[in-house]
């Protein structure tokens, strides 16, 4: 009896554990985007809409050699590590760390002496249109080898099942990029913009270095639990004479490949933009100085907001995927369609309102935030990547809890396709131009999440409720109206950008919310699946009697 009590102990230990890692990392990851979007708002300010162009054109290439360099490296050495950690082979798991660091060393090296080198390539043959963003290249190339540390250290704590590392890391590193962003941009930019962008993307490096300081203090504090758990005679295991390191790098590249497809599309097409955007923005009859500026409001500006505004469906994903995993596993088909429905429904209801305060009021957002007004056009479009892309997250989600992880992945590449050729024809538009890079990446968004939603009906049946889409529409429709008229009337009558922004912002949320309750547009089910204030929204319903029981 005490055995089968002590297994149930593991057993909810173990579930604990888990379920404290995920809320972990989630927390951290939002933390993280509202570091990241604050981040710009000061920034921008900083460099303006061409500085911070200079910048954008520099951070696909980096961001591209970290993806090569490091995508899905951190999750495959943890399934390694945990397998090793799981049949109490610490030497094998230890081994698999400094194989893993070795060949994470090199390969940081590797890309790091690419960027730096391969930067005046890159300018010498248009790749990058302006000259000036040369020094933001270089500036970033130390960054991709201490990142690539990071990778190899982060996979291997999460074996151990220590999720903490990893978060604390991520804040900390996030903290310090900023911190160094806004300084190192400030002091430079009397030298002029090219070396103000240079000093922004020092913050990469430092965000890093101190990054894997802090996991340095995690790896030490690991080494004592082991000692302490296992002593400090560690024997190895029969079947660890057996696995070589190319053994151990092989498997290493066999499980991060994967993964690294599907990360690596992003910087891909971010690269693309690069290329495309501001040499069709040129043919449009821009100069570079206006182009660069242009691609600067939309990637600098607009993108971040997009990212801001769906924070909450990016979380709402994380928490799909094993909840769809498990009901799949239970054979519940009706429990898979419910949760389906359920997660499609507040991705709705939470991105509509969102996409309706950055489309009414792009540009005095734009003032506030950025003090940019000019970056109002490109905002208002970019506000339709919203819906799009909350539906994209979590019709992934969906696809990746059903066991099909690979279909997002190819809808990806066809989106990819469609968002080129839109680019190459739209921008090109003088009646368009940045706005026309706006609408392709919309319709990026938009393509991947139809796709999405084609092969979500092939499996399990659900297709798009439009009685409930039609509800949060109207919904949306009152608030919209609301929104305009509030802003409209209060800056008349102040004059103040600050009060009719947000003013406006509230006073369309509770009639967006009201109405919505009003018309039976949010279920108590959905509520409850809405990350950190669901639970209290509900109370909330309850007390006023929109839910019953």
């Amino acid at each position: 009896m005490s055995n089968q009590e002590a297994s149930e102990n593991n057993k909810n230990n173990k579930g604990e554990s888990l379920l404290k890692g995920t809320l972990i990392l989630t927390v951290a990851g939002i933390v993280v985007k509202v570091i990241g979007s604050l981040n710009w708002i000061f920034v921008s300010r900083i460099l303006g809409g061409e500085g911070i162009g200079l910048y954008q054109m520099a951070f696909p290439i980096y961001f591209f050699a970290l993806s090569v360099s490091t995508a899905g490296v951190p999750v495959a050495i943890s399934i390694i590590t945990a397998e090793r950690v799981a049949l109490k082979d610490i030497l094998g798991a230890k081994r698999v760390f400094k194989v893993s660091m070795s060949l994470m060393f090199m390969t940081g090296i590797i890309f790091s002496l690419l960027t730096y080198f391969g930067a005046q390539w890159l300018i010498d043959f248009h790749f990058i249109r302006d000259a000036r963003a040369y020094w933001s290249v270089v500036a970033l190339a130390p960054a991709i080898f201490f990142v690539t540390l990071l990778a190899s250290s982060r996979g291997y704590l999460q074996g151990w099942q220590r999720m903490t590392p990893t978060a604390v890391s991520q804040i900390v590193e996030q903290i310090f990029r900023v911190v160094t962003m806004i300084m190192f941009a400030s002091l430079f930019l009397p030298y002029g913009l090219d070396y103000a962008a240079a000093g922004a993307s020092l913050g990469a490096f430092a965000g890093a270095v101190t990054g894997l300081i802090v996991l340095v203090y995690f790896h030490w504090k690991l080494e004592k639990d082991i000692v302490s758990e296992f002593g400090h005679e560690l024997k190895p295991l029969p079947d660890t004479e057996k696995t070589s390191n190319w053994g151990i790098i092989k498997r290493i590249f066999a499980l991060s490949l994967p993964v690294s497809a599907a990360s690596i599309m992003l910087p891909v097409v971010s690269n693309l933009d690069l290329a495309i955007v501001p040499q069709r923005l040129e043919v449009a009859g821009y100069s570079v100085n206006e182009a660069t500026e242009l691609f600067g409001y939309l990637t600098g500006m607009a993108v971040p907001l997009v990212n801001l505004a769906t924070i909450i469906t990016a979380s709402l994903a994380v928490s799909l995927v094993p909840a769809i995993s498990k009901a799949r596993a239970l054979q519940d088909a009706k429990l898979v369609f419910s949760q389906t429905a359920s997660g499609i429904r507040i991705s709705n209801a939470v991105c509509f309102p969102a996409f309706v305060v950055v489309f009414v009021l792009a540009t005095p957002i734009a003032s506030l935030i950025y003090n940019a007004p000019n970056a109002g056009p490109a905002i208002m479009v970019s506000a339709v990547s919203i819906v799009l892309l909350g539906l994209h997250q979590v019709s992934t989600a969906v696809l990746q809890g059903l066991g099909h992880p690979s279909i997002p992945m190819v809808n990806m590449i066809v989106a990819a396709v469609a968002k080129v050729i839109l680019n190459w024809t739209l921008v090109a538009k003088p009646w368009l131009g940045i706005m026309g890079a706006a609408w392709a990446t919309a319709a990026d968004m938009g393509v991947a999440a139809v796709i999405n939603m084609f092969f979500i009906y092939k499996y399990i049946g659900y297709r798009m409720e439009i009685p409930q889409l039609l509800k949060t529409i109207v919904a949306s429709v009152f608030m919209a109206a609301s929104v305009w008229y509030f802003y409209d009337y209060t800056l008349a009558a102040w004059g103040s950008n600050v009060i009719s922004t947000f003013g406006a912002c509230l006073l369309g949320c509770v009639v967006y919310l009201a109405v919505l309750l009003l018309i039976g547009g949010m279920m108590e089910e959905d509520m409850a699946r809405i990350p950190m204030i669901g639970r209290f929204g509900i109370k909330a319903m309850h007390k006023l009697g929109v839910y019953k029981g």
